[in-house]
């Protein structure tokens, strides 16, 4: 039956890329739909991943960055050090504030670094400087694009006027982007220098990471000290939460058109074939053998339209970093599970009206001409 569903499909190539193609775009929709909301949720937390710690360290209460304030006195830092099992600390200042150049205002992680912190700096510079001094800043490479800003140029950062003197990459999102400017200029527009915002954990070798978090919030009064794992999990989670009503709609009305245009080329496709299926029953073959075949038709359908878009998205995922652009599209295993999951439901779905009209199916039809 499998033979007969791939002749059916591939005896008329115009109705096979028409329906192929349908699928293949409906499921390109939903594909293409996460990729971006995984790619949004990774560079949201793209400091966390490349800042080298192994914990964070914040005010009590406080596990994500995203629209979070914390703040801790200067006095942690050494309590944290004298930890068991803490290599190296680094405290930084951190505001989510605007980035403005010319007249343009761009939402972005403002992150005051000491001087020769170990962890936490731009972890990938595409020109220009790889530390921020003083009056200095290191922003984003599509941002100042984007702006029209070049090394050198001037943009104001919390109200003050630095010189552009790095530009880094993978530290913008469709969200924001990271600029980094020395922790002297930061506490000094803050208004003080005697607390920090999070402190940068990295552990001794052979050290648990957990266990030394769990270390340093027994030992240290009001701090909460996560793993960056856990942190970053926590941040995507803020995200999720504030954007899951968007996201499921939208998934839902891409399901809903792949549900259709699949339900529709499916059963037009199936019904074309009907003096086939006639002939198939006019030399006794059974109900079951049919549906089999209609069910092998849809399956198939969906296989190919599913590679055709894995494709295209993977194309795009590609293609769209090189174009200079902020958005990022990532595909995700979970994504590729849940769609190809779908997409088997649909087709069952969708293979249902025919294959109830195909075991009503007279086989004297076939030789009456109809």
């Amino acid at each position: 039956m499998i033979r007969f569903a791939l002749r059916n499909m591939f005896q008329n190539k115009i109705r096979l890329t028409i329906s192929v193609g349908g699928v293949a775009l409906a499921l390109l929709l939903i594909l293409s739909l996460d990729a971006i909301f995984t790619g949004v949720e990774q560079r949201l937390t793209v400091y966390i991943n490349n800042s080298g710690a192994d914990i964070f360290v914040a005010q009590s209460g406080v596990r994500n960055m995203h629209m979070a304030s914390s703040s801790l006195p200067v006095t942690t830092i050494r309590d944290v050090e004298a930890v068991p099992g803490v290599a190296a600390v680094t405290p930084i200042l951190y505001l989510s504030n605007m980035l403005v150049t010319g007249d343009e205002r761009n939402l972005a992680y403002i992150i005051g670094l000491p001087e020769e912190a170990e962890l936490g700096v731009p972890w990938r510079i595409s020109s220009g400087s790889s530390f921020p001094g003083k009056d200095e800043a290191i922003i984003d490479r599509n941002v100042a694009e984007e702006s029209g800003v070049n090394l050198g140029d001037k943009v104001k950062i919390l109200g003050k006027d630095f010189e552009v003197t790095g530009l880094s990459e993978e530290t913008s999102s469709l969200v924001n982007s990271i600029a980094f400017i020395s922790i002297d200029d930061f506490a000094m527009l803050r208004g003080g220098t005697d607390t920090i915002s999070f402190l940068l954990v990295k552990v001794k070798e052979g050290e648990s990471p957990q266990f030394v978090a769990e270390r340093i919030e027994a030992q240290v009064k009001d701090v909460t000290a996560q793993t960056s794992a856990v942190f970053a999990a926590t941040e995507r989670q803020v995200v999720k939460d504030m954007s899951t009503d968007v996201i499921t709609i939208m998934n839902l009305i891409g399901f809903l058109i792949g549900l259709a245009v699949m339900g529709l080329t499916v059963y037009t496709a199936t019904l074309s074939r009907k003096r086939e299926y006639g002939v198939l029953k006019a030399l006794g073959a059974r109900n079951g053998q049919l549906y089999r075949a209609v069910l092998s038709q849809a399956l198939l359908s969906v296989a190919f339209g599913f590679v055709i878009a894995l494709a295209i998205t993977l194309l795009l995922s590609a293609v769209i970093p090189l174009l200079g652009l902020s958005m990022v599209l990532e595909v995700s295993a979970a994504s590729l599970v849940k769609v190809g999951s779908f997409s088997v439901v649909i087709a069952g779905i969708a293979a249902i009206l025919p294959i109830r009209q195909i075991a009503g199916l007279d086989p004297a039809m076939v030789f009456r001409g109809r």
